[in-house]
């Protein structure tokens, strides 16, 4: 063989074995698999795990929001109690400060002291309410102060024998000191005395002197939960005055109590209903049960639901459980108002 005949061979062809696109992809595919271990997962063992994951995901939403939505709810309810609050509280004051000077200008000036102080009591930086106070006591201390008796003139005259009257001062003064201190009991009984001793003595100021007392006793008796007494001693307080709202507030939201107080165990709808009314406000206003009115309420929604319950009245029965699912804050009822609804519906 020569070297021509070497160098002029012919290149061996080599057989086209490349696969068409479609099947390429699927062969990658396959090898993908087995490499990541896919291919050890049935298909449909795939689904389910990937929906239980989906499960998971959303009930993790839900539950972050229904998180979300009572704390968004609970303090939205905290900031509108504290805006009433303060409203109310700016309503008392202004309301006090009125009467204050209304006394003044009647010339009750020992009742305007106590009303003006009170507003003190209930915002120290209301308009102008530290100028008429120093001008009531200025006027107090003025009228307090003792005058030089003139010297009497010789002149023939029948004898009169002059009252003696420092046991009716003594008694006043007495009873103005149980005042300042707020020993509202005492002050009420030693006025009573000295008005059964003499009805003309100071009949004016020993008027406001026992409305101030017994509204001041009235208000603490209720708060106490000697609810009854309580909404005794400002009737009697009314016969001297006009009650201001605050004091009013108090006398019909004991009563409210006292009413639902009645219906308790006998009829829960009514109780649920008057609870309703005081609970939102005076949430601790209690009698001698020492129940209070926030417990009541919740005690009185649970009793009334389950009633409704045994009466089969399932729609009527969802709303009570809502409303003490909203008051109490407990989503532990979400279930229980689920079942019932579904009965409902």
């Amino acid at each position: 063989m020569t070297m021509e005949n070497f160098d002029e061979k012919e290149p061996i062809p080599v057989e086209n074995n490349a696969l068409p696109p479609d099947e390429e992809e699927q062969l990658s595919a396959e090898v993908d698999n087995k490499l990541s271990g896919n291919d050890l997962i049935p298909p449909e063992k795939r689904k389910r795990i990937s929906w239980i994951w989906w499960f998971i995901i959303a009930l993790l939403i839900f539950v972050a929001a229904v998180v979300i939505s009572g704390l968004f709810g609970y303090w939205d309810g905290i900031k509108t109690r504290q805006v009433y609050e303060a409203t109310q509280s700016a309503l008392v004051a202004e309301e006090q400060f009125n009467l204050g000077i209304q006394n003044m200008e009647e010339g009750n000036y020992y009742i305007a002291q106590q009303h003006l102080k009170y507003v003190i009591e209930l915002d120290p930086n209301y308009p102008g309410v530290i100028d008429k106070l120093t001008e009531v006591e200025l006027i107090l201390n003025a009228t307090a102060t003792p005058t030089r008796a003139p010297t009497p003139t010789l002149t023939p005259v029948p004898f009169t024998p002059t009252p003696d009257l420092r046991g009716e001062a003594e008694l006043f003064a007495q009873a103005e000191d149980y005042i300042r201190n707020e020993e509202w009991s005492s002050a009420i009984e030693t006025l009573e005395t000295l008005r059964k001793r003499n009805p003309e003595y100071r009949a004016i100021d020993i008027d406001g002197m026992l409305f101030l007392s017994l509204r001041q006793r009235g208000v603490q008796k209720i708060s106490a939960g000697s609810l009854e007494s309580g909404i005794y001693d400002l009737s009697l307080a009314e016969k001297f005055g006009i009650l201001d709202t605050e004091a009013d507030s108090w006398r019909t939201w004991a009563q409210y109590y006292i009413r639902g107080a009645s219906f308790w165990e006998v009829d829960w709808a009514q109780a649920v209903y008057y609870f309703e009314q005081v609970a939102p406000m005076f949430p601790n206003m209690h009698d001698g049960t020492f129940w209070t009115a926030s417990q009541r309420y919740k005690e009185a929604l649970t009793q009334y639901a389950i009633y409704l319950e045994q009466q089969e009245d399932w729609c009527e029965a969802e709303q009570v459980y809502i409303k003490l699912r909203d008051y109490t804050g407990d989503h532990s009822l979400d279930d229980k108002i689920a079942t019932v609804a579904d009965i409902c519906r």
